[in-house]
């Protein structure tokens, strides 16, 4: 048997070899190429484009609320001066009453009787004095007779006008004009000037006051944001009202009195603003918020989120003429929720990063775009 048999042909083509190996070199150097490209490019940070705004000096006006407890111009207590029982009342709860109106009437049945006694013991006296003057005058008796009976006769005058005048005050008028409160005696009740709550309280609501507290620092700023020599009806800020409803009352106010004592225990002061009330729309007793204003001029009013803190202190990124960005800090006086307001650390004109404060960095470069 003959071993001479066909095996497969091999490809020993020297040509095909070269070209692979080529093909593989080109390759992986591309892929080396292309990776170092890649690694190039991810080297090199991207410059970020920013939002800047201009900054200009402008002047606005901030409130401060406070909660306010409303009395009348006046409210005048009514007491009896005198004891007795009530007789009549000529008004009703909540009438409107004018200075020198009859209010109360008290019973003068036993004051009236006491007048009687009190006017005879008078005329005893006189026809007592009559008497011994001749008698003096023909020194049958000593002067000093008749000055004692005289002493006699002004004391017994003294106690008939004292009784005469509590007869009078059994007749209770309004010392104002105003509103009648509520009336807790009726008619019969024994009423004195020792019981427990007056006949009743007349309050004038043609103006009423609007009485607040503000801490020593809030009065030192509104102080300071004013004339800087103290806070008088002349120079005071106009306030507003909103009441209770949380409309805002029409008429506005003047801060009429600042009671400038601390009170060490609270660490706050009480002020009071005086306001119209032509229509009567506010009542004694009503309760409210008082917003009291305080104006900063030639300031810079900065959005809080283009700043950022650095140990405490404020600062915000200004741009500079290529591009790069610094830090400035910032002097705040005044602030709101959302903003700063700042008198000194910038210029008008100075261009400030609007966004992305947070990732950057001093002397770092950015395209800005102007809004």
């Amino acid at each position: 048997m003959s071993n001479n048999s066909k095996n497969p042909k091999r490809n020993n083509n020297p040509n095909m070899k070269t070209i692979k190996s080529i093909l593989v070199a080109t390759t992986v150097l591309l892929v080396l190429s292309c990776g170092g490209k890649n690694q190039q490019q991810a080297a090199v940070p991207q410059t970020p484009s920013l939002k800047v705004t201009t900054l200009e000096k402008e002047d606005i006006t901030l409130y401060n609320s406070y909660s306010t407890n409303i009395q009348g111009e006046q409210n005048v207590e009514i007491w009896p001066k005198v004891s007795g029982f009530v007789q009549n009342i000529y008004v009703e709860e909540g009438q409107q009453v004018k200075k020198g109106q009859l209010l109360f009437k008290l019973e003068t049945q036993t004051l009236s009787q006491d007048a009687e006694a009190a006017k005879a013991a008078v005329n005893v006296a006189q026809v007592e004095v009559n008497k011994l003057v001749p008698l003096v005058e023909k020194n049958i008796i000593s002067e000093v007779q008749l000055e004692t009976a005289k002493a006699q006769l002004e004391q017994a005058k003294s106690t008939y006008s004292s009784i005469v005048a509590n007869i009078g005050y059994s007749n209770i008028v309004s010392p104002v004009n105003g509103y009648i409160g509520e009336i807790p005696y009726k008619v019969g009740a024994l009423v004195s000037s020792s019981m427990g709550e007056p006949l009743t309280v007349v309050s004038d609501i043609s103006g009423v006051r609007a009485y607040f507290s503000m801490t020593e620092k809030e009065l030192l700023q509104m102080k300071m944001a004013g004339t800087g020599v103290g806070i008088s009806s002349e120079n005071s800020p106009e306030v507003e009202l909103v009441m209770i409803n949380g409309e805002t009352y029409p008429q506005k106010g003047k801060i009429a009195m600042v009671n400038n004592i601390i009170n060490s225990t609270t660490g706050s002061v009480t002020l009071r603003a005086d306001f119209d009330n032509p229509d009567l729309l506010l009542s004694s007793g009503s309760t409210g918020t008082i917003k009291v204003p305080s104006t900063y001029e030639d300031t810079f009013v900065i959005p809080q989120f283009v700043t950022v803190d650095l140990q405490g202190t404020k600062m915000v990124y200004v741009l500079n003429e290529d591009n790069t960005v610094n830090t400035k800090p910032l002097n705040i006086v005044a602030q709101t929720d959302t903003q700063f307001i700042v008198n000194e650390g910038l210029e008008a004109g100075s261009i400030i990063v609007a966004e992305g404060v947070s990732k950057l960095k001093d002397g770092q470069t950015i395209n800005p775009i102007k809004q």
